[in-house]
């Protein structure tokens, strides 16, 4: 089941030497499912670690989701997959070849998220919910968007963008399935206990 705890790697704030550390002490903490999002290296010098990864997750009976890298998902069979705009009219093809979980990036429409659910991919994410320091160029949009998206769609959502300790009670408010954290979780002093504090979000005796 999609929920719970979605943490998506960064180029500067999880680097090669440390980001296996990284993600095993975000699971530790009950992270659910991980992102490897890699904008600078090349497909053939991240195999081995998209293998590394999922095989971690697995480990851990977490998700591993590859972002954007569509023929290496389906070259190496990954659990996941996570496409945005520049895959829309690519969906058909991509879900057709690729038999794991597939996201997609919604930003602010609900209506691009019901095409999207018609093709049969596994979930949404909207966002940014607030300004991200990762993605500072990204447009923010309403929360009420969750809600909305939850009352007409039978797929899991996804909340991300700019999500933080210091907002988090505001985006449960509107019951995302997922919460997808990168500079707070990589940022902390302690990556375990910054996941777990997200996590029982989740918890049943929680909500």
């Amino acid at each position: 089941m999609l929920e719970g705890l979605y943490v998506i790697t960064d180029d500067i704030l999880t680097p090669k030497d440390s980001i296996l550390a990284s993600i095993k002490n975000a699971l530790d903490g009950g992270a659910r499912i991980v992102q490897l999002r890699d904008k600078i290296s090349t497909d053939e010098q991240i195999e081995s670690l998209v293998l590394d990864i999922q095989n971690i997750c697995r480990s851990y009976k977490a998700d591993f989701i590859l972002n954007d890298r569509v023929k290496l998902a389906i070259k190496l069979q990954c659990d996941g997959l996570h496409v945005g705009k520049s895959d829309y009219d690519n969906i058909e093809f991509i879900r057709k070849n690729f038999k794991g979980i597939l996201g997609v990036s919604c930003y602010d429409s609900i209506a691009q998220a019901k095409k999207m659910q018609n093709m049969k991919v596994d979930y949404v994410a909207f966002g940014s919910m607030f300004n991200s320091p990762t993605k500072p160029n990204s447009k923010t949009i309403p929360l009420k968007i969750l809600t909305q998206a939850k009352e007409e769609l039978s797929i899991p959502i996804c909340a991300i963008g700019g999500i933080n300790n210091k907002n988090i009670d505001t985006v449960m408010l509107h019951n995302p399935d997922m919460i997808a954290i990168i500079s707070d979780i990589w940022k902390s002093d302690n990556i375990k206990n910054r996941a777990t504090f997200y996590e029982n979000y989740f918890k049943k005796d929680y909500k």
